[in-house]
């Protein structure tokens, strides 16, 4: 069985939604079906359908983050020693050689990722060219864009 890396954070955040999911959606379908149910005939029932469609995505999504916490491996960024290289969890803070502009991510699971929050996956192209490089260094990206260059400024394990 492969470990899929996720950080602390988004293992928390998994949980929660697992949790919600459990608590609240579920009662919640459960109920939406046993009022569709009451009103009778089910062959031509749009609510009922539409409940038990709801159903379907509420139970796939609670085996879906099932599976995935249970092939967790769990990285907490801050324990890590990696002697300022890039790892999976590290905040990178890079240097767009071709634009001058300074962007920061941090290397995260597939789950996790989220370009708004500054969260590259860490099977992205950026995140791929920057694992084990360290201050000072320069990675090389293939973007659909063309080759894009960045330097690495500054390392840090949050």
């Amino acid at each position: 069985m492969i470990k899929v890396p996720l950080t602390v954070v988004g293992a928390e955040q998994l949980k929660a939604e697992l949790q919600h999911l459990k608590s609240v959606e579920r009662p919640s379908v459960i109920a939406a079906i046993a009022e569709a149910r009451s009103h009778g005939d089910l062959s031509e029932n749009a609510e009922y359908d539409a409940a038990k469609e709801r159903q379907g995505f509420v139970e796939g999504r609670i085996a879906e983050i099932e599976g995935k916490l249970s092939n967790a491996q769990i990285i907490d960024p801050s324990t890590l020693d990696a002697d300022g290289r890039v790892v999976f969890g590290a905040t990178v803070q890079l240097l767009d050689m071709e634009t001058d502009d300074e962007v920061r991510y941090q290397i995260v699971g597939d789950d996790e990722a989220d370009i708004k929050l500054g969260k590259v996956s860490v099977n992205s192209p950026i995140a791929r060219a920057l694992i084990g490089k360290e201050a000072g260094d320069v990675a090389e990206v293939q973007a659909p864009g063309g080759l894009r260059e960045y330097e690495v400024l500054d390392v840090q394990y949050l």
